[in-house]
């Protein structure tokens, strides 16, 4: 069955709905990527046209999301209501992309579900109002493999060139289609173009095909090239590039990272109860209406999905500092299409059973896991705004020339009025992170600050499933820079102040400290 539907009537209909829900967020001042690179580059490019930003360390990614944050604070002006409407427009877009492909694909019903599934998926309903850039790279990608499907190539070199200028790393989808090309046609070719008869045309259009999947590298090339002349270095800053790609190349690593990406592909924040449900589903025949077997998705379609869900689930264990959930949002909307498709074959009843899928979705937004997680994966990172929100204005209102230690991001958001923190900027002192040795070491220098605020820099759950076992924390450490933040009451004593102001919301906690008489401290009290 196809869909009737107008895409521009769809796109409202999704606009209008994602733009009410976020509604409560829009406001926000801007959360730890957004405030430490995103947001500066794009305000940098307002304010200066530069597309290499200067009050932030460039890390080369290319600048198209950016440029269109900047177009709209331009015309309406500057807040972060602004950029993150111009972000649900992205959304919004991309998700008529999940609706077109799924409906191409499969069918309107399955093409309903699936949209539906994705926007309420925790991580990209979190991400659809973020100033970031890697949910606009995966809905390009989506109207890049529409037009893959119809084999309209000069779209597919569009939209995958539009990706690639969204995010670098949007190239690995046209590249794995050329290798799905280079196996599923062009062995064909020497035959068809050996009989020169009407399959020549299609032998062309393959190679044709070939072309457009290659056309992406390069305007990313020229990105990079411009970005070297401008900066002396092609792939972001040194720091940028040994955190990201060469402190990553490691088998131990890469087998730990690849186990985390196959969760975060297909169980992360409830998403086992879709790809459980279609695993049960397998087992069950297909659904017979009248005597006509409920239709499928074309295996070679099937295919395209998983080698493009492989190639990015295999990257994205390669490279990447940090194992980022929102980095696979290319690759996560084709698992829930293909699991939807799978429901709407094999159970009959299984609109239902996409009903309870979405409650569990959206009630991933609320709840937080037994396990470490990012908090802008789902609404915990209203809990951090809304925190250091309280805190920093109570520190701006009791202690406007005092100098404050603290950690990045906080340190960007108390120097930084335009981040929406705070109306002037305070005096920082900053640490690393809030790990006993960064504190001991900030303790030795107390007399260059006078309060300090303290934070909580990733979520600890009350009962972590895997943080027991000692092993998994050495690896944690050693490979993807995780410490243990000191409890708020241990960093006061440590500093040797008072905590004059705490908060604590859902596992996150903020508290500022002022600075009292030295005390003597003895490591071993902490267990370290």
């Amino acid at each position: 069955m196809r869909s009737r539907l107008h895409p521009a009537v769809v796109f409202v209909v999704i606009f209008v709905v994602i733009f009410v829900l976020h509604v409560p967020l829009l406001s926000l001042p801007y959360f730890w990527d957004e405030a430490g690179y995103y947001v500066p580059a794009a305000r940098d490019l307002l304010l200066t046209g530069s597309l290499i930003p200067h009050t932030t360390v460039s890390n080369a990614h290319p600048p198209l999301v950016l440029a269109w944050i900047a177009l709209w604070w331009k015309v309406a002006g500057y807040a972060p209501v602004v950029a993150r409407s111009a972000m649900v427009v992205v959304t919004a877009f991309s998700l008529l992309g999940v609706f077109r492909l799924a409906e191409r694909v499969a069918n309107a019903e399955v093409a309903i579900a699936s949209t539906v599934c994705t926007a309420v998926y925790p991580v990209f309903f979190s991400q659809s109002s973020l100033a970031q850039v890697d949910l606009a790279a995966a809905g390009l990608i989506f109207w890049g493999l529409r037009a893959y499907f119809d084999e309209h190539w000069t779209s597919v070199a569009v939209w995958f060139s539009l990706a690639a200028l969204a995010k670098e790393t949007a190239i690995i989808a046209p590249l794995a289609l050329v290798g799905w090309e280079m196996v599923h046609r062009i062995p064909r070719l020497k035959e068809r173009v050996r009989k020169w008869s009407a399959e020549a045309q299609s032998s062309r259009e393959a190679a044709w095909g070939v072309v457009a999947l290659l056309v992406p590298i390069v305007p990313l090339a020229f990105w990079y090239g411009y970005h070297y002349s401008r900066t002396g270095y092609v792939f972001g800053n040194p720091e940028f590039f040994r955190y990201n790609v060469a402190a990553t190349l490691n088998p131990l690593r890469f087998v730990l990272a690849l186990g985390l990406r196959l969760w975060q592909t297909f169980g992360y924040l409830h998403l086992w109860v879709l790809t459980g449900a279609m695993a049960l589903a397998m087992t069950d025949p297909p659904v017979n209406d009248d005597g006509v077997e409920r239709s499928r998705i074309a295996i070679p379609d099937q295919i395209v999905f998983f080698l493009i869900i492989a190639a990015y689930v295999t990257s994205m264990a390669m490279v990447g500092g940090a194992v980022l959930a929102r980095y696979l949002l290319p690759v996560v909307p084709l698992v829930i299409i293909l699991a939807v498709s799978t429901l709407g074959r094999r159970m009959r009843h299984w609109k239902v059973a996409i009903g309870f899928v979405v409650v569990a979705f959206v009630a991933a937004w609320f709840w937080n896991p037994p396990y470490g997680f990012s908090p802008e994966d789902n609404l915990a990172y209203r809990d951090y705004v809304t925190l250091h929100e309280d805190a920093e204005r109570f520190l701006e209102a009791r202690y406007p020339m005092a100098k404050v230690l603290t950690a990045w991001p906080a340190s960007d958001e108390l120097t930084r009025p335009w981040l929406g923190y705070t109306t002037r900027p305070l005096q920082v002192v900053r640490i690393e992170d809030f790990s006993l040795e960064q504190v001991l070491s900030a303790a030795d220098f107390r007399s260059h600050f006078d309060v300090a605020f303290v934070f909580s820099t990733k979520y600890e759950p009350r009962h972590p499933l895997l943080d027991r076992w000692d092993t998994w924390v050495q690896l944690k450490r050693r490979f993807f820079g995780y410490e243990r933040d000191l409890p708020s009451a241990a960093a006061a004593q440590v500093l040797g102040g008072r905590i004059v102001f705490s908060e604590e919301r859902h596992g996150q906690r903020v508290a500022v400290i002022e600075m009292e008489q030295p005390q003597v401290f003895n490591a071993k009290n902490f267990g370290e």
